[in-house]
């Protein structure tokens, strides 16, 4: 099945109001620029935005909370460490006016929320958080003496996502460090879109290398190599 399309503004344009969107990438390493620059000039609003950081390292996804198309995010790392910055960041800014809301994970909750969506798994437990603020409401049980707390799946309607290569299956081949959030937001995706940097025919990816296979990958664009540019925020 050829799932390549001709540009990022196609690939996207079924992304409906209020959809929960992962952003795949570790700061700068991984990110779909394209993907996002892309949504941002879409106007859909009403997001739900799963993204390790906003703003530090993937700017691009300010666009979309200063265009006032983000109602919540769940991250693990979402503000600026420096508390100067932190109050000029738009997204902490919008936070404290009550405008956007967020969920904050830690890193491996965070990223075991998204497996499990991608296995069919409704829930599992971890003694990560508990005696904290992330444990809050939530059911907590003993196993082997050691108290864990319930976290739920995050399964999500589309997952943007940035892979070195892939071929017009779908199958895709990571960057080193730039695997990162990628194949585990691919999973959770129910449409998984991928922006690659080159695009091979089926059978053009050696088998024994693809790091997300095809299946779980709706949709797939070319894009080149990213150009990154020096954050202003």
């Amino acid at each position: 099945m050829d799932k390549a399309y001709a540009s990022v503004e196609e690939a996207i344009k079924d992304v409906f109001d209020g959809a929960v969107i992962a952003f795949a990438g570790f700061f700068s390493a991984g990110r779909p620029l394209e993907l996002t620059k892309a949504l941002a000039k879409t106007g859909v609003k009403g997001l739900t935005i799963v993204a390790q950081q906003v703003g530090t390292g993937n700017e691009e996804i300010l666009e979309l909370v200063v265009n006032g198309q983000v109602k919540k995010v769940i991250s693990n790392y979402p503000f600026p460490r420096s508390a100067t910055k932190g109050l000029e960041h738009p997204f902490e800014q919008a936070v404290r006016q009550g405008s956007i809301q967020v969920e904050v994970y830690p890193m491996g909750t965070f990223v075991e929320k998204l497996r499990c969506g991608g296995a069919g798994l409704s829930a599992f437990y971890t003694p990560t958080g508990v005696g904290t603020v992330v444990a809050e409401g939530k059911e907590i049980r003993i196993f082997n003496g050691v108290e864990n707390v319930l976290e739920t799946a995050l399964p999500v309607d589309f997952a943007f996502i940035h892979a070195w290569k892939g071929d017009r299956e779908g199958n895709l081949v990571y960057h080193c460090t730039a695997r990162n959030y990628n194949n585990a937001m691919a999973m959770a995706g129910k449409v998984t879109i991928a922006e690659v940097e080159t695009l091979v025919d089926a059978g053009g990816l050696d088998p024994d290398f693809i790091h997300t296979p095809g299946i779980f990958v709706k949709r797939v664009v070319e894009v080149g190599r990213p150009k990154l540019e020096k954050a202003s925020v």
